[in-house]
């Protein structure tokens, strides 16, 4: 071989396997498919938002009057049960209520009428069944704005176990049908991920207090938990 032709020849020898490993490290071809899988269960808590506002000449007068009236609320929320850990003050606000009137030039004059002070109460109910027994005798002991619910689950573990085990085997019979129509095999699952999806909050409107004689009818219904996975397979 001349001399003039060695280093080609190196090179060759060196290129021709570096090409055969870059081949061998090329990916699997591979499928990837995502499934949906759904699970119901009862609620078996409830997220109640209880406000109070009070309303003086004087922010000391509003707030002392919103202060005695949640401290009665927060004693019947504890009389029907409820632990101190379940009850967490959301806010307090204090707001200057103003008239206004029109002025022979266009501008207006603000005259302050009063002070608004709002106390909101976080309640979570642990037994449903007295969801509307605790709303009632919340309303009457003050609670005047507010109103939301949320109906939840402690504990939704086993629930969504079985929702992401749905998702799954939706994930595999779609990429069994998949690999059938395109006459291929599936191979090992390379990778699987997933997201949860939470239930939606059913909200109750704070006008339902207003006519609240008896205790509140409440329906909780049942919550919904969805999972979504996408799995990747090999395909043979």
């Amino acid at each position: 071989m001349t001399r003039h032709l060695l280093p080609i020849a190196l090179a060759a020898a060196v290129a021709f396997p570096a090409l055969a490993r870059a081949a061998d490290t090329q990916p699997p071809p591979r499928i990837i498919v995502s499934g949906e899988g759904e699970a119901t269960v009862a609620p078996d808590m409830a997220i109640l938002s209880l406000s109070v506002m009070r309303e003086a000449k004087s922010a000391r007068e509003a707030l002392d009057a919103n202060n005695d009236a949640m401290a009665s609320v927060i004693a019947a929320m504890k009389s029907a049960g409820i632990a101190d850990r379940d009850l967490q003050t959301a806010g307090i606000q204090i707001n200057p209520r103003y008239n206004y009137t029109n002025k022979a030039d266009g501008s207006q004059e603000a005259q302050l009428v009063a002070y608004q002070v709002t106390n909101t109460l976080s309640v979570r109910v642990r037994n449903v069944d007295k969801t509307g027994e605790i709303l009632d005798k919340a309303v009457s002991l003050g609670v005047n704005q507010g109103g939301g619910i949320t109906f939840t689950n402690d504990d939704p573990k086993a629930t969504i176990t079985e929702a992401r085990k749905k998702a799954v085997a939706d994930a595999m019979a779609k990429a069994k049908t998949l690999a059938e129509a395109a006459g291929i095999s599936l191979g090992k699952v390379l990778e699987i991920t997933d997201q949860n999806v939470a239930p939606v909050p059913m909200p109750m409107a704070a006008k339902s207090f207003d006519a609240a004689r008896s205790a509140v009818p409440v329906q909780a219904g049942e919550n919904s938990y969805n999972v979504q996975v996408t799995v990747t397979f090999e395909l043979k």
